[in-house]
């Protein structure tokens, strides 16, 4: 399982960014949007392949 790097404003920002992304895709305003389905599923999950592979994490540290 990956490891949470995805933090809260981060999550926001991607469910929302793709949330509008699809809703443009279903409203046929272009196949390309369907590139949305990416930044929600992430949101969602709160990890992010990417992050994992460039060493980043917007989580806030845990003490």
């Amino acid at each position: 399982m990956l490891k949470n790097n995805v933090g809260g404003i981060d999550k926001i920002a991607r469910i929302i960014i793709g949330a509008l992304l699809i809703i443009g895709a279903l409203m046929g305003m272009g196949v390309w949007m369907w590139i949305g389905i990416v930044p929600l599923a992430t949101g969602l999950m709160g990890s992010c392949p990417f992050y994992s592979i460039f060493g980043m994490n917007t989580c806030p540290l845990k003490k």
